[in-house]
């Protein structure tokens, strides 16, 4: 895959772009083990269980929810991460690949990571 940016593009986000794309080389989701991907903005977290071979989305999570009204940090990621692992194994989802997005394994990250595997999830 081939990146383009603009000339204003800020340069924290044409690195973790870039990280991105490395990691996506090797992370694939299919239908037995579908691929868990996390966004995370300033304030959310938008997590999705994606069937890369047919291209739909299985399960989704996000700290926007009314459900989580009032968390945010580190708590909010540990809710949505145990949403997400709940929500998939009411598909019959129970092993995922694990796609950070670019973002370090560390923080909010590892905490939904951590969240979702106590909740049942195999990764």
């Amino acid at each position: 895959m081939k990146l383009k940016f603009k000339k204003k593009t800020r340069p924290n986000l044409i690195n973790r772009l870039k990280k991105k794309v490395r990691i996506r080389k090797d992370v694939h989701g299919t239908t037995e083990r579908p691929r868990l991907s996390v966004y995370r903005s300033l304030k959310h977290f938008y997590v999705q269980v994606i069937d890369d071979i047919e291209g739909k989305t299985i399960a989704f999570a996000t700290s926007r929810e009314k459900s989580f009204a009032g968390k945010s940090g580190k708590e909010a990621a540990m809710a949505v991460g145990a949403e997400i692992a709940k929500r998939a194994q009411a598909k019959n989802v129970v092993k995922v690949v694990f796609d950070r997005n670019g973002y370090l394994y560390h923080g909010r990250v590892k905490a939904l990571a951590e969240a979702a595997r106590e909740a049942g999830l195999k990764f």
